[in-house]
């Protein structure tokens, strides 16, 4: 996958660790499965903008922050 989806991957997977919530609670309360939360962490997916603001709604933070 790109550059870009693997920053963002690295972001989200930084903002959940500094947040103290596992990757399955967070894909849970996104409504997303474990396994596609763990893609998008890695970087091996590019996801939607509606995924990406409720990622950011449950971490507490504007979406725009995890842009890379």
């Amino acid at each position: 996958m790109n550059d870009l989806a693997k920053a963002l991957g690295a972001n989200i997977r930084a903002k959940r660790k500094e947040n103290g919530i596992s990757q399955d609670a967070l894909a849970l309360e996104c409504g997303l499965d474990r396994s596609y939360m763990g893609r998008i962490e890695r970087g091996e997916v590019n996801i939607t903008i509606e995924k990406l603001y409720k990622i950011a709604a449950r971490l507490n933070c504007p979406a725009g922050s995890l842009l890379p």
